[in-house]
């Protein structure tokens, strides 16, 4: 599916937003509403003058790493929650529990989507030490991003509001993880 005209003004106002940030590096998913919503971002990174690029000078360009895309819905891909709740008979407010469980018809448990984010992601961690990147993904992935980095159980995130085009920063220190930054909405919360 394509972004609404909602979706692209939302992008656009993300994209004014984090321009001049000085990303080390930009990874994401490859799938459709995530390289739409990546590209006002882009645009402003290739159009900065050089202050406002990483301090290499360098504006990033974008990594596209499988791994990023949102879990595997198996068979209620393509269903709304409450077709879901009328279909399979599941709550929409249990769907991380039931994730979890393994429990959705052909679609990725919880041991395989977090075995692939995490893998993921450790492998962003080593290869910036120290550096800001940014992880342009779907919400299920920013939820296990956060359960792998705050120590918690995937159905626990449940209780994070994660919006369309929102923004969680994560500092990662030697003795603890600290979210500075959660579901952040520019378009909502920025006054510029």
């Amino acid at each position: 599916m394509n972004l609404s005209a909602r979706g692209r003004a939302q992008a656009r106002t993300l994209a004014d937003f984090l321009h001049g940030k000085p990303f080390a590096a930009i990874y994401a998913s490859p799938m459709k509403r995530v390289q739409q919503t990546l590209a006002p971002f882009l645009k402003t990174m290739a159009d900065a003058p050089l202050p406002r690029r990483h301090p290499s000078g360098k504006s990033p360009a974008q990594t596209i790493l499988p791994d990023l895309q949102e879990i595997d819905f198996g068979d209620w891909s393509g269903y709304n929650w409450n077709e879901v709740r009328k279909k399979f008979g599941v709550h929409p407010y249990d769907w991380l529990d039931e994730i979890e469980l393994g429990a959705v018809p052909n679609g990725e448990n919880g041991v395989q989507f977090r075995t692939r984010v995490e893998t993921c992601l450790f492998d962003i961690i080593r290869r910036h030490p120290g550096e800001t990147v940014a992880i342009f993904s779907h919400g299920g992935v920013i939820r296990m991003v956060l359960a792998i980095l705050l120590d918690l159980p995937l159905p626990k995130t449940n209780s994070f509001e994660i919006e369309y085009t929102s923004v969680t920063q994560v500092a990662l220190h030697p003795h603890l993880n600290e979210v500075e930054l959660l579901n952040f909405t520019p378009w909502r919360d920025w006054v510029r």
